[in-house]
């Protein structure tokens, strides 16, 4: 099995050689940098299957390079934070972050985060041909993208697997735990503000006219589902 590399990104020393330490422990290559344009530039030369990232940092900051990685990479990106409060985990999760873990965190945590993350990342391409089940929006496992009138829409790994989930079940509506706990899976606490901004980005990228979506309907009180 190919061996996968993972990009840690924060502007402490320590702490980058800490993480390190277990992912090697683990069997997975690791690059490192101290900001975010470092970053940019390790992606540049390198394929890079996961990134930890730190929010505070010097020279560019996680928020900024998430939007600039986001641009042309939809690997999965775990957030590392001082910041504990609710607003600013949606906010990291809201421009493209697939995970959010808040300093101090215990290393098997960010490990176990690590291996999820992956796994869902490195199997999201095992249907073998194109699912078109709603006129003009197609699903393309093997590429990992969504296509809209033959268009490809950049979504991110959390943002692809719930369009499969809502799409593979065209006309049923989930409820939001459902979504979250299929898709995150784990069990959903709080879950409608981190579903409701997902599903935002989502319209916001495969729909004409995202405040009238033709595709990604909400049930009012019941849920969301993607319109046959």
């Amino acid at each position: 099995m190919k061996e996968l590399t993972v990009l840690v990104v924060d502007d402490d020393q320590d702490i980058r050689d800490g993480i390190e330490i277990y992912l090697k422990n683990e069997g997975y290559h690791v690059l490192k940098a101290e900001n975010g344009l470092e970053a940019l530039a390790q992606l540049e030369q390198s394929e890079v299957h996961l990134i930890i990232l730190d929010i505070m940092m010097p020279q560019m900051d996680g928020i900024t390079a998430t939007f600039k990685i986001r641009e042309e990479l939809n690997i999965p990106i775990i957030m590392l934070s001082a910041k504990a409060e609710d607003t600013d985990k949606i906010h990291g999760l809201s421009i493209g972050a697939d995970d959010y873990l808040t300093k101090p965190f215990h290393p098997l945590e960010l490990m176990a985060r690590v291996k999820s993350q992956l796994r869902r990342y490195t199997k999201l391409g095992t249907y073998q041909k194109e699912d078109s089940l709603v006129e003009g929006l197609t699903l393309h496992p093997d590429a990992k993208e969504v296509r809209v009138n033959g268009e490809s829409v950049k979504l991110t790994p959390i943002e692809y697997k719930i369009t499969e989930l809502l799409l593979k079940n065209a006309g049923r509506v989930f409820s939001i735990n459902e979504i979250y706990e299929l898709v995150w899976k784990e069990e959903a606490y709080n879950a409608e503000n981190i579903v409701a901004v997902h599903i935002r980005k989502i319209r916001e990228k495969i729909e004409e006219d995202p405040k009238n979506p033709r595709y990604l309907k909400v049930v009012w009180g019941l849920g969301y589902k993607i319109e046959k």
